[in-house]
């Protein structure tokens, strides 16, 4: 079996304006690196469209209507200081949803040990009811919820190595231990969250943050994961491995100042299949969250998809 990925030209088509860093020159860069002839058993699929019942498990209904009415028909609305809003981007992130749902229906299935989603725009700082940083819908949570509701699984871990804490994801599971989210970030940075004592509700536990200093690189990325993720997770044993594939934290990335190389994602990438491995039947979804310098981006996302080929 081989990795699945998931694509849509769709995602080329959310327009954020000139300067803008969440821009569609980012999933042309992905979508470049992968048709490399070493990417050329990749289990291709369109990403279907997701459904508002799976988005109402995590956002409610009256915050996804109003984000649907203020789509323009035409130009740009900017609904917060970073989001903005193009005629098409409502229909991308419902592509978004639905690649992350297939993704997980897919590994679930045994269609394929593990899928990367190649979309945009991105999902981690989508709160419960409020769109922010670049996001609108929470993919991985959509993701994880779809995959205890549908499926049945108990235990899910979503691990999210982008350099922006993902307080969206953190928001969304605070008081629910059935789901483990984990998080190396940059801190301070935006958006300000991720705080080491920051444990979930009655210090469940199941909030798990590693923050790292400006100018840190693979040796601090690496000793985070090894003393505080993968403990936690071996101590979880979950069902299934969500990852929040951020690249931001490379040393190209013009928005934060951490210093990580491919290498680094790759390691971790490794990591996080032995324990999906482990625990999850080999069951791991990654979803692409930021990453905001092409080149940087594209060779992470290279040496990612490439180690989840190599299984």
């Amino acid at each position: 079996m081989l990795t699945r990925l998931y694509h849509h030209p769709i995602f080329a088509e959310h327009l954020t304006g000139a300067g803008h860093p969440e821009r569609p020159d980012r999933i042309a860069a992905v979508s470049q690196v992968l048709e490399d002839e070493c990417f050329h058993f990749l289990d291709r699929e369109k990403a279907p469209e997701g459904t508002l019942e799976a988005i109402y498990r995590c956002h409610p209904e009256g915050y996804v209507q109003a984000i649907a009415k203020v789509i323009p028909e035409e130009g740009l609305v900017r609904i917060e200081d970073d989001t903005v809003l193009s005629p098409k981007s409502f229909q991308a992130a419902m592509h978004g949803v639905g690649g992350a749902m297939a993704a997980v229906d897919a590994v679930v299935s045994s269609d394929a040990p593990n899928a990367f989603v190649a979309s945009r725009p991105p999902g981690h700082h989508a709160e419960t009811q409020t769109a922010m940083g670049f996001c609108l819908f929470n993919n991985a949570a959509i993701a994880a919820r779809h995959a205890q509701a549908k499926h049945g699984l108990e235990r899910v871990a979503i691990i999210d190595w982008d350099v922006h804490h993902g307080n969206g994801t953190q928001d969304i599971f605070w008081s629910d231990p059935s789901v483990m989210y984990c998080s190396t970030h940059e801190m301070p940075l935006y958006p300000g969250t991720g705080e080491k004592s920051e444990t979930g509700a009655n210090d469940a536990g199941n909030i798990v943050n590693a923050p790292l200093s400006a100018g840190d690189g693979g040796e601090a990325f690496r000793e985070a994961f090894t003393s505080r993720i993968l403990p936690a997770l071996e101590t979880f044993k979950p069902d299934l491995v969500i990852i929040s594939a951020g690249f931001d934290a490379h040393h190209r990335d013009p928005l934060a100042n951490l210093k990580l190389t491919e290498e680094d994602f790759d390691w971790a990438t490794g990591k996080l299949l032995d324990v999906a491995n482990r625990h999850a039947d080999d069951r791991l979804v990654s979803l692409l969250e930021g990453g905001y310098d092409l080149q940087g981006l594209a060779v992470s996302v290279r040496a990612h998809v490439k180690r989840l080929l190599e299984g």
